[in-house]
């Protein structure tokens, strides 16, 4: 059973960092992408980055490309997520998932095997 647990959001000033992890088991880590997704009260789910543990491949969503960057360890079956020059508009769920899914298509929430119960990242002052 493929299964991921995140952790590390919280409260965070504008133009803060925070890292965010995602503990992924049940499936070999290579095999899977792994990528982060949020969402906002009353919004729909979007993919924020994906990294294809395999080739270490990223792709990131408009908004957060330059500010954010995807990583993975994989003697540890780790993904991480480092959000720097945090904004308001960034507070969310933050969830992570794992699927077979591809460049073209790894946006799409159905695409995915398992997901975690998600953390909070909240930018206010």
């Amino acid at each position: 059973e493929v299964q991921v647990v995140e952790s590390g959001g919280g409260l965070v000033q504008p133009g803060g960092s925070l890292r965010l992890s995602c503990a992924a088991s049940g499936f070999t880590f290579s095999s899977y992408a792994v990528s982060w997704f949020r969402q906002a009260p009353g919004k729909e789910r979007d993919g924020v980055a994906v990294i294809f543990t395999g080739s270490g491949a990223t792709y990131y969503a408009d908004s957060v490309k330059g500010r954010f960057t995807i990583s993975q360890d994989n003697a540890n079956d780790m993904v991480y997520l480092q959000m720097n020059s945090l904004r308001p508009e960034d507070t969310a769920m933050y969830y992570c998932a794992a699927g077979y899914v591809s460049a073209r298509n790894w946006y799409q929430t159905y695409k995915y095997s398992g997901w975690g119960q998600g953390t909070q990242v909240t930018v206010s002052s």
